[in-house]
């Protein structure tokens, strides 16, 4: 990993950091460029897989929006399985390996589905000429499908969790410039992604969606591969992070402990009087001693039945925890109540990925009085051309006016980027909801420019009309979503990055698997009611509108649940006592 520390690095570093290269921006590059083809390659299938589903496995609407976003569920659930392999046996370098590799045979998979014609259904109306009438896919072609998407998933759980720890451990977190660098890291890894899904959503779905599923689909896999050679080639100049053992097994030794020692009476001064060891080679920082979650002190109490090394290490791990440990534990559970938010405020964006597409192959999607017709996938790219735009604007511009004007690190603090991500989360579902409102009216009042048979008229309201609500998801995410992920990484212990890494995309986990459970139950509450069924096959006979106001309403309630925890919240290493490390430390009676 070189011998030779960056001369324009403060010295600020312990000896072991003097032995590191940090090549920080100079090997971004190749990081950065195994991001982008790998990004290219993932989202290029994923983002028209509701396209897919519908006209060529011949799913119903809801069959496909379910399956797509429990499908998602699973992806960045499987992150959590990722980032706890990452951490605990094979380091971050050979997660990504192994996970690249899984995508590339996942991708070719579902690519097989479209150019082999036994492995998808006979096209609607293709034996019977009545488009009306479909035959969808049999076990053995569901399965080849979910053959491919299962291997997606492992590659996107082993990949997902590790690349942007991986990326941030390019710069030394000790000097000046290595902490800017990885605040900024974070913002451009997240242009880069919007970049990658720009083209996915535009180039790469015109040719899924006009010109071959075959050929749009092989696109994909052979971006990853491109992925795979630029991740490899910068093998010798990265800095490899190895995995320290299970982090896991500290949390569940400080809640353990705490629990056997409940009854105890905690000490007036804890930060003086309770068991305070630090192993000598933890990767973490040191903690300072916090009031809250006071319950878990008690693992750290120092009984005369208790025993200790003649290093100060424990000699029973499951019987004495060090004040470091809870410290550490305590970190984490401060992070959930804001993790949680995450999950609710996320079910609005969900939505411009899956309905706001119904949206547009209902509405009007010609340019002009041209031929040529938009793919109804592609407008959510103006979700990322918000975020393309605005992340720059923000690093460059704005992050260092605030700087100057707050004297704060970042300009903005994580929590009150995260807030503003949610608020405008709501106005993104407001937005949707009028605009939907008004679709609907134009295609039951005026002319229709066209029919379909399964999905109804189709409105002369321009797509371009869904662009606002779009952009304002865009900016959402934008601070939101990457707030989310700094929040995550600087809060988290240094060695479970990969677990915070993880921790956002369960976070998106949990919002696919709720929008999933309140698609399912507005379904079926509305679908024998009187006004009808607001989520019917036909968007004309149905009230999407309203769905949009509700889950308005959800984040609304999140918005308010997120301010008093926010309030509540102490960021890790403020607002506490320093501990003093007491190797002669004597037993509590």
């Amino acid at each position: 990993m070189g011998e030779v520390m960056d001369k324009n690095e403060k010295s600020d570093t312990s000896e072991e950091d003097c032995k590191i290269n940090y090549r920080g921006w100079k090997i971004m590059p190749l990081v950065i460029g195994n991001e982008t083809f790998e990004k290219l390659g993932a989202v290029g299938t994923t983002s028209n897989l509701l396209v897919y589903l519908t006209t060529v496995f011949n799913m119903k609407r809801i069959t496909a929006a379910n399956t797509i976003t429990i499908y998602n569920g699973t992806t960045n659930l499987a992150t959590m399985a990722g980032a706890f392999l990452s951490d605990t046996y094979f380091g971050r370098f050979n997660t990504l390996c192994f996970g690249t590799i899984a995508s590339v045979m996942g991708l070719l998979l579902i690519d097989l589905t479209a150019a082999i014609k036994k492995l998808h259904p006979t096209h609607c109306g293709a034996i019977t000429g009545k488009s009306d009438l479909c035959k969808g896919p049999t076990s053995e072609q569901m399965a080849f499908l979910l053959a491919g998407f299962g291997l997606v998933v492992v590659g996107a759980g082993s990949i997902r969790p590790c690349n942007l720890a991986f990326g941030a451990d390019q710069f030394n977190p000790k000097t000046e410039s290595g902490k800017k660098g990885i605040n900024s890291f974070f913002n451009w890894y997240f242009f880069t992604f919007t970049f990658a899904k720009m083209v996915s959503l535009t180039f790469i779905v015109y040719v899924q969606s006009n010109i071959s599923w075959a050929l749009g689909l092989s696109i994909p896999p052979i971006l990853m591969l491109i992925s795979t050679l630029f991740f490899l080639v910068g093998y010798k100049y990265y800095v490899k992070v190895k995995a320290s053992g299970s982090p896991i097994t500290s949390l569940a030794q400080v809640i353990v402990v705490a629990f056997k020692k409940r009854r105890l009476e905690l000490p007036d001064l804890p930060w003086k009087s309770l068991y305070t060891y630090i192993p000598p080679k933890s990767i973490n920082s040191n903690l300072p001693y916090t009031d809250q979650f006071r319950f878990l002190n008690k693992a750290a109490i120092l009984t005369p039945e208790d025993q200790v090394n003649p290093d100060g290490s424990p000699s029973h791990p499951w019987r004495l925890c060090s004040l470091q440990q809870v410290e550490e534990v305590k970190c984490l559970m401060r992070v959930l109540p804001i993790w949680v938010t995450s999950m609710v405020y996320h079910v609005a964006i969900v939505q411009q990925q899956t309905y706001v597409v119904f949206q547009a192959l209902q509405s009007n999607r010609h340019i002009g009085n041209f031929k040529f017709e938009i793919p109804a996938a592609s407008y959510t790219v103006f979700t990322m051309l918000s975020m393309t735009l605005w992340i720059p604007l923000y690093d460059r511009i704005i992050v260092p006016y605030f700087q100057r004007v707050r004297r704060k690190e970042g300009g903005v603090t994580l929590l009150e980027r995260i807030g503003i991500g949610i608020f405008l989360s709501i106005l993104t579902s407001l937005v949707s909801g009028v605009v939907e409102n008004r679709r609907r009216t134009i295609a039951l009042t005026k002319p229709a420019i066209g029919f379909n048979t399964r999905r109804g008229a189709i409105s002369s309201m321009s797509a371009s009309l869904l662009i606002p609500q779009l952009l304002l998801a865009g900016l959402a995410e934008a601070f939101a979503a990457i707030g989310q992920v700094e929040f995550y990484y600087k809060q988290f212990p240094e060695n479970m990055r990969s677990i915070a890494g993880s921790l956002f995309f369960c976070g998106l986990a949990g919002s696919n698997y709720l929008s999933s459970f309140l698609i399912t139950i507005v379904h079926r509450t509305t679908e024998g009611s009187a006004k009808g069924n607001w989520l019917a096959e036909d968007l004309n006979k149905g009230r999407l509108d309203y769905f949009y106001y509700m889950v308005a309403g959800l984040g609304t309630i999140t918005l308010g649940y997120f301010l008093v925890c926010a309030k509540w919240y102490k960021y890790k290493g403020s607002g506490g006592i320093a501990i003093e490390v007491d190797m002669t430390q004597k037993p509590v009676v």
